[in-house]
């Protein structure tokens, strides 16, 4: 993928909704805003959308001299909690426990505050229970799945890592091992090992971090110990569109499960805005 014209535009309104969690000070947004428009001005049009995506971000964090999304991430981990019990009960009597959780996952992925100001959470997982998958391998996931001897979860986002939670405790059941990864630090609402602790995904599987503040994962920018682990991984299982939008690797076996959150996106797929995907490389 690569930054087009529609891009230009949300660029904007995600400074916007970052600037809105972050201050109630309308001189500092406007401030800041001003600066960030330096920053989508010099978006490099060959890249994808997410690399010009993370430097507007690290400019509003610099600015702000804060995280604007920590009070939202740890809000919405809370509320995810709280549906625990009766997500994990759905997965339990589902005829296919595996395919509901991954479902599940997918739904979660609404919780995006860099497309989102507010979601719609128990309307989604409606949604995704009961309406077909855009795009459904999941045979060739539980093909891939059988042979997979380690297994790497890239996270998206907090409060959807308690829906990532129940899809892997749910691919444990099946006697393979996943390993989960977060950011290096914090971007938009994000994973980091902060939100792994808060939604009890750290006493369910091993987590490590990319050593990375991208949006998505951009290999080049991650550390050396995350590729050593990428490069072992028998099967990658990418959460959202930033990691759709960034990693494409010939040599992996990648399944990419997300919402299609903008046009963009959307029309690269063709497929229509909202789309739910679980989508082999």
């Amino acid at each position: 993928m690569r930054v087009h014209m529609d891009c230009f535009p949300c660029f904007m309104k995600q400074a916007l909704i970052a600037l809105r969690f972050g201050t109630t000070d309308a001189q500092v947004q406007e401030m800041v805003m001003k600066a960030v428009l330096k920053d989508i001005r010099n978006a490099d049009t060959a890249k994808p959308p997410a690399y010009a995506t993370t430097f507007l971000h690290r400019r509003i964090r610099d600015l702000l001299g804060k995280d604007p999304f920590e009070g939202i991430k740890s809000n919405y981990n809370r509320i995810s909690l709280s549906l625990y019990p009766s997500l994990r009960r759905i997965v339990q009597e589902s005829p296919d426990p595996l395919h509901t959780a991954a479902k599940l996952a997918i739904a979660g992925n609404v919780i995006d505050f860099g497309v989102f100001a507010s979601v719609d959470i128990e309307g989604t997982i409606e949604r995704a229970l009961h309406s077909p998958l855009a795009v459904d391998d999941h045979r060739p996931f539980l093909s891939a799945l059988s042979g997979a001897e380690e297994i790497l979860y890239l996270l998206d986002n907090a409060g959807e890592i308690v829906f990532d939670r129940i899809f892997i405790e749910t691919i444990q059941s099946l006697s393979k091992s996943v390993i989960a990864v977060v950011k290096g630090s914090s971007v938009i609402n994000d994973c980091t090992r902060e939100d792994a602790r808060e939604a009890g995904l750290t006493r369910v599987c091993e987590v490590i971090d990319n050593g990375s503040d991208a949006v998505g994962t951009i290999l080049e920018w991650t550390s050396r110990d995350f590729l050593r682990r990428y490069r072992q991984a028998s099967l990658i299982i990418s959460k959202g569109q930033g990691n759709f939008e960034t990693l494409s690797d010939p040599e992996k076996t990648i399944f990419y499960l997300f919402q299609s959150k903008c046009d963009v996106v959307s029309k690269e797929l063709g497929l229509p805005l909202g789309s739910m995907i679980l989508m082999g490389s």
